[in-house]
């Protein structure tokens, strides 16, 4: 019988979550943030790559037998359409079989679909590996968000998220900067380089791959499910490993418990009442968040090459150098921000961010409407737009993944992130596709100003609904539905696996409470 099967069902009282919440910084954080934050590279890459290098794909020669239309159109539009599914598929069982099963299995899956994208021969095998590319890539975002809010120290939290979801913009550099490498038919021919693109993905993946496996379970989950035994070990692992790069220093007592009753799995019933019920202001805060940001960034990015080349005439092979310029924008938001966000706070950094990035965007499409603008300053109006829309979008992650409960984190995310992204990143090609192509300067005008007000909308919400969260642990933010009350005083542990391995440099660990 598996320590699982032995112990959901059991109350247990434990102080793990304060004390990993306790810890100071250390090399060990590092390697979490380098083992789970790397994969939003990837994805950067992924939708970067594509958007840019559409041209070539359509040209004679390419090894495809597709329109750029199809590509950033149909192939966009997949690629999004199987993220909103992954992430639905793929959060339920991240709740139900753990983080560090998904995390492995979802990026596998990006991994095989890329890598088989590479050598498309039609345009039919082309669309199904993008869906599958994001279908893997939609079920890492609820499984690599779950892991490092429960793994990081609450202090870190915000920083540390937002950083992370924000390395989205460094995938976005480089993949301008290999479309740019791609596009160059004297370096590589023209069925080859695009190719190369998705396969260095294939290999990046496989790389982050080998170093994922050394990235434990989250200790929260595996209590839940009742394997505080497991646990308990790796909690006390870590605590020894981060002792020893504090020269030996021993670690500040953790402060407070919570009792639990282990169970295996949370009925979808379950999870709505939470939700919408329960949470329902919460709720209406991560669908303004999602959607404003989705909105915004299909406003401005979404062919923006052809915005380029429309209307100040920027050759299609150095559109790539332009969106690398924003992206490094896009990247430095986060970064800069990021710690405001522990400081600060929760709600004021969320509100400022968002209006901010919708005022200065109605700012660029009044300018760009007067014919202020030539392709540099409207780059730079982008970059100044994006340093703060960029901090809020990640946020958004960061909002949804903690203000819910334990049992709910990876489904909220899959669900928050699928509704924005279905609204954003399906209906908004659709939309923006149609006002930025049809070449007049009214239409791209439009299509600025509806993303400024959804952000607007959405900042405003935020000052009114955001939760402060700011280094609080997350059972203090939304108590676990499997959190009982307090026993009184007096009651004593009995004996048994988790008794008996509470025993860590941190104090003692997870007990069963007496009935």
């Amino acid at each position: 019988m598996t320590t699982a099967e032995a112990g959901t069902g059991r109350t247990v009282t434990t102080n793990i979550p304060a004390r990993l919440d306790r810890l100071p910084w250390s090399r060990w954080h590092w390697t979490i943030v380098i083992g789970l934050g790397t994969v939003w590279i990837l994805d950067g890459l992924e939708v970067t790559v594509v958007g840019n290098i559409a041209s070539r794909l359509s040209e004679s020669g390419s090894g495809l037998d597709i329109s750029s239309g199809q590509v950033t159109g149909t192939a966009a539009a997949l690629y999004v359409a199987g993220a909103c599914v992954g992430a639905l598929f793929w959060g339920r069982l991240t709740d139900r079989w753990g983080r560090k099963k998904l995390f492995m299995i979802t990026l596998a899956v990006y991994l095989a679909a890329t890598a088989l994208t590479a050598v498309s021969f039609d345009a039919w095998w082309f669309f199904l590996f993008r869906f599958l590319t994001g279908f893997g890539i939609g079920g890492e975002y609820a499984a690599i968000n779950s892991a490092i809010d429960e793994l990081i120290p609450a202090n870190y939290r915000g920083r540390v998220d937002l950083m992370i979801n924000g390395s989205f913009w460094l995938g976005a550099v480089g993949g301008s900067l290999l479309s740019i490498l791609a596009l160059n038919t004297a370096i590589l021919p023209a069925d080859v380089g695009w190719r190369l693109t998705f396969a260095l993905g294939a290999v990046l993946a496989l790389v982050i791959l080998l170093v994922r496996r050394h990235v434990p379970e989250s200790p929260r989950w595996l209590l839940i499910h009742g394997r505080d035994q497991e646990a308990e070990e790796i909690v006390s692992s870590i605590e020894r490993t981060v002792e020893s790069e504090n020269s030996g220093a021993r670690l500040p007592q953790p402060e407070g418990e919570i009792t639990i009753h282990q169970r295996r799995s949370v009925t979808f019933v379950e999870i709505a009442r939470t939700v919408f019920s329960r949470y329902r202001r919460r709720a209406i805060l991560g669908f303004a968040l999602f959607i404003g940001q989705a909105f915004l960034y299909n406003a401005i990015t979404f062919g923006f090459g052809a915005i380029l080349t429309t209307f100040f005439d920027v050759p299609s092979d150095h559109t790539g150098y332009y969106f690398a310029v924003i992206a490094v924008g896009n990247f430095c938001g986060p970064l800069l921000l990021g710690k405001l966000f522990d400081t600060v706070g929760r709600r004021v950094m969320i509100a400022s961010t968002y209006l901010l990035s919708g005022l200065l965007l109605f700012g660029t499409a009044f300018l760009f409407d007067q014919g202020h603008l030539n392709a540099t300053t409207l780059t730079a109006c982008w970059c100044a737009v994006l340093f703060f829309a960029s901090a809020g979008a990640s946020s958004a992650y960061l909002t949804v993944s903690e203000i819910f409960p334990m049992e709910t984190r990876a489904m909220s995310i899959a669900f928050f992130y699928a509704l924005g992204t279905a609204a954003g990143g399906i209906s908004g090609p659709m939309l923006f596709a149609d006002l930025t192509g049809t070449g007049k300067v009214g239409d791209t005008v439009l299509a600025f100003s509806i993303g400024a007000a959804l952000m607007c909308v959405a900042g405003l919400v935020a000052a009114f609904l955001a939760v402060n969260a700011e280094r609080r642990s997350l059972e203090d933010i939304a108590q676990p539905l499997t959190a009982v009350a307090k026993k009184a005083a007096g009651a004593t542990g009995t004996s048994g696996a988790a008794g008996a391995s509470g025993t860590g440099p941190g104090g003692p660990g997870s007990k069963p409470a007496t009935a």
